[in-house]
């Protein structure tokens, strides 16, 4: 049996990290023994039939996460000490390391304990800082003072990512055009989307008396001029922050309780391919995306032809009028969608344990 370590950032509500969970599972499944290693963070309340092994890195007060903070700015501190306490911690010696993250931590911890144990190591990255331009980074960070520290830790920590993608045996990363920008550094990349889970996300038609476009998630600042636009044409039910969240596991029947679904985007953003999208795509509920990235999102949705992409309000207003009137005759909606299966989750893992047994030795 193949001894997996799975490395991750911490796991946080609502969704716990679903790409994750989802892949840890279907390895199980499969036959693999593998434990997760993250950083203490808060409870983990989901089932699971795999050790979790947690490290904590700070004490709780802002002091500490400040001093510490700059510190690794410095030194690197944080994925040096995780690798160390790590390496203390985990009994035995592992097959391969894999690493999922969105920053550059925890893949230098990782590649820490890949290199001390002499195993491969697969990393798996779920965002780029690239993918989002400065401009946009403006609108999340108002106070204009923070804009050259936030510039000096994208400097370093794009600096610090990269180094680890070069010397990964392979990387795997959530759209073509990561893939794309990755390749310079390390050829043996590939795709594995998000996808959908599919025991969460599936088609039922449920029958509303209200006919509803939905926006469900929070809400960026750069987000709010295509949503505004929406709510023009048609009042919207928006959950934001300020609301009760969706959790996870109840997110599946508030898309099938909607007749349209919201995907916001902008065209700042490269290959962000949201989960939303995914979700809405395994309910087969009806996507309007606004505006187009005129990107891989809005081929990803021309290519299932779960919706549209646009930034056209006469567009916008017809689509949510054909949507209204299927909705009138039959109480609810339902999108005939074309390879819906390719993006579950299932068949994403498949593609990812295909690549997994190329580095295995």
């Amino acid at each position: 049996m193949q001894r997996l370590l799975i490395v991750s950032d911490p796991p946080a509500k609502p969704g716990y990290l679903p790409r994750l969970r989802y892949l840890c599972d279907y390895l199980v499944r499969k036959g693999y023994d593998v434990t997760l290693l993250t950083e203490a963070y808060q409870e983990l309340p989901f089932a699971h039939t795999y050790p979790i092994e947690q490290i904590k890195m700070y004490n709780g007060s802002a002091f500490d996460w400040f001093i510490k903070t700059v510190w690794t700015l410095i030194t690197d501190w944080h994925n040096r000490v995780f690798a160390q306490r790590a390496l203390a911690k985990m009994e035995g010696r592992y097959d391969v390391v894999v690493c999922t993250a969105f920053n550059d931590f925890p893949l230098g911890a990782a590649q820490r304990i890949a290199k001390a144990w002499g195993v491969p190591l697969i990393c798996d990255i779920r965002d780029l800082d690239e993918q989002v331009d400065d401009s946009t980074y403006q609108y999340k960070h108002q106070n204009k003072w923070l804009m050259p520290f936030r510039r000096l830790y994208r400097a370093v920590h794009i600096r610090r990512r990269n180094r680890v993608l070069r010397s990964a045996d392979a990387v795997t990363t959530v759209s073509q055009w990561h893939a794309d920008f990755i390749k310079p550094l390390n050829s043996n990349v590939h795709v594995v989307y998000n996808g959908y889970d599919p025991t969460v996300f599936y088609p039922q038609d449920t029958p509303t008396d209200t006919f509803r476009v939905s926006y469900i998630g929070s809400l960026s600042a750069w987000q709010r001029p295509a949503l505004e636009k929406i709510q023009a044409v048609t009042e919207v039910d928006l959950h934001t922050p300020t609301q009760a969240p969706v959790s996870f596991d109840k997110m599946g029947n508030a898309i099938r309780q909607s007749s349209v679904m919201v995907v916001l985007t902008d065209t700042h953003t490269h290959g962000m391919l949201t989960t939303k999208f995914y979700e809405a795509l395994g309910c087969e509920k009806p996507i309007l995306c606004v505006p187009s990235d005129e990107g891989e999102l809005a081929q990803m949705i021309a290519y299932t032809q779960a919706g549209i992409a646009t930034n056209d309000t006469e567009k916008i207003q017809a689509f949510i009028d054909e949507q209204y009137k299927e909705w009138k005759a039959k109480g609810y909606t339902r999108q005939q969608t074309m390879h819906r299966e390719q993006f579950s989750r299932e068949t994403q893992c498949e593609l990812f344990e295909q690549i997994l047994k190329t580095v295995i030795p």
